[in-house]
């Protein structure tokens, strides 16, 4: 009886010790699985915009906040540069968030956008400044489009009615021209200003 009681508390430590060692062996898989989910996640609510800068150079970035801060003031607080990285070796500057800088290890995502190892984005919302326009993009495949032939095939444009009065010219495909006004699209682009 006296043996008992004493191996009934290590038999107790010993289940305990096991239930808490078999806890931490699967508490990093529920970690990992919902890191993916939330990049998963993340991935499909991709945004993506670029400016062709009157300067020669070209800002991408991957994050509405850095986008709307460099069009409001012309900075960018984080940033990972690429000398001669552009098409026509234009430097690039990627704004890069806090939580990328981080871990400069790993592209950011505008970098992984420009790189085109984003892969395909769906939903997705991206914008391209260039020489004083705006181009509104409501799907990948328009995009990737726009940046090998720098031209849209079919478009939506209002002019003036940009935040500081620019022409918005929004990119439709075969599929969504035939929808008539891109209103979605537009009010995406309404919207994403009211964000700041």
């Amino acid at each position: 009886m006296f043996e008992k009681k004493q191996f009934t508390p290590y038999a107790l430590a010993s289940l305990m010790a096991l239930g808490i060692m078999s806890g931490c062996a699967t508490q990093p898989e529920v970690a990992e699985s919902k890191s993916v989910e939330a990049q998963t996640a993340e991935a499909k609510k991709a945004n993506y915009f670029l400016v062709f800068h009157e300067n020669g150079r070209i800002y991408a970035f991957g994050d509405t906040r850095n986008y709307l801060m460099f069009l409001e003031n012309g900075e960018v607080p984080l940033t990972r540069t690429r000398i001669g990285g552009g098409p026509e070796g234009q430097t690039v500057i990627f704004g890069i968030t806090k939580s990328e800088s981080k871990n400069l290890d790993r592209l950011s995502s505008g970098e992984m956008f420009y790189d085109g190892k984003m892969g395909e984005a769906d939903p997705f919302y991206g914008e391209v400044l260039r020489d004083g326009r705006f181009y509104v993009f409501g799907e990948w495949k328009d995009f990737q489009d726009y940046l090998a032939h720098k031209e849209v095939t079919f478009t939506f444009t209002e002019i003036g009615t940009g935040p500081k009065g620019e022409t918005v010219i929004y990119a439709l495909n075969s599929k969504t021209k035939k929808q008539g006004r891109p209103v979605a699209l537009i009010e995406a682009f309404k919207q994403l200003r009211k964000a700041k």
